[in-house]
């Protein structure tokens, strides 16, 4: 019998509605009425015609294809292109430099290296007796009288509130240390330079030897002093420094440093040097250690030439 309300049996892909008449195309498979028959027979089903779903088109009027186009701008001329490109790179260029700790250093350099040479005073007999020494000695009279060298003494070129922050001139300078500033003597264009010194007791690494440390510190400072000159700007950092080691170096000596500025390629200087004793009349010298080093002009300088422009 077919049930009074119509309910939908759901398939794959169709509904099936079961109708309310019993004159509809319905098919009955069977009807099993007792409980014992419904075990032993399968169940009944109902099964209708389906009812397909109809699907309504739509009809959408095409748009136009050049709607939908983003909208051309006039690409900007050569000129404006390459005024533009400039106008950020000079700005680029001001900001780093404005950011860079590079320029406050080298300003501060070119002061120091511009600075008039403040003389020498020494603080008690032995610095006196010291500076007598290299002051009167035989090598520092011949250097005196060859006119492609110059004598100077660079620690006395940095002012006297900047000095005690220097390593070599405040640090390490006073009493048993570096007693007295050293003398230079440099070749005309960054050629060659002859340093006369003396290192005291209180500089050593083992008992009454120099530090190694700080005949480091000597190479690297007298050979940037050597190849500066031939710089494009008159000044450089340290790249590359090399240190050979030859022989002990005895504490409370006097040593003579020598530089010799290899080659020059644009920012790039390659300098050679070495650190002997200063010997009495009659013996030789002897090489306690010597380097090889590269310097580089840093170039931030190119874009501050002002500051070295007044430099002697």
């Amino acid at each position: 019998m077919v049930p009074s309300r119509s309910l939908p049996v759901f398939a794959t892909n169709s509904i099936f509605l079961i109708p309310k008449s019993s004159t509809a195309t319905a098919l009955r498979l069977s009807a099993p009425l007792s409980r014992a028959s419904r075990a032993s027979s399968p169940p009944s089903f109902f099964v209708a015609r389906p009812i397909r779903l109809l699907h309504r088109s739509y009809s959408v009027q095409a748009a136009n294809p050049l709607s939908y186009l983003p909208p051309r701008f006039k690409k900007p001329s050569l000129l404006r292109r390459i005024l533009t490109t400039c106008a950020i790179a000079t700005l680029s260029l001001c900001v780093g430099i404005g950011l860079s700790p590079i320029p406050e250093t080298m300003t501060k350099i070119a002061v120091q290296l511009g600075a008039e040479e403040t003389p020498f005073e020494p603080q008690d007999d032995i610095a006196r007796e010291i500076d007598e020494y290299i002051d009167n000695h035989p090598l520092a009279h011949s250097l005196r009288q060859n006119a492609e060298f110059t004598e100077s003494r660079p620690h006395m070129k940095i002012p006297v509130a900047m000095r005690r922050h220097n390593l070599t001139a405040g640090t390490l300078a006073g009493p048993d240390k570096i007693v007295v500033p050293p003398y230079i003597w440099s070749e005309a264009g960054g050629k060659s330079l002859v340093s006369m010194l003396y290192l005291g007791t209180d500089v050593s690494g083992h008992p009454g030897l120099v530090h190694g440390g700080l005949l480091a510190t000597v190479l690297d400072e007298t050979l940037a002093r050597c190849c500066f000159p031939a710089l494009p700007n008159g000044i450089g950092v340290t790249a590359n420094l090399n240190i050979n080691y030859r022989s002990p170096a005895p504490a409370g000596s006097y040593f003579v440093v020598r530089a010799e500025t290899e080659r020059v390629e644009g920012r790039k200087a390659f300098v050679k040097g070495w650190i002997e004793t200063l010997p009495d009349d009659g013996k030789e010298p002897v090489i306690v250690a010597e380097a090889t080093a590269l310097f580089v002009e840093p170039k931030n300088v190119a874009a501050l030439p002002s500051l070295y422009k007044a430099m002697p």
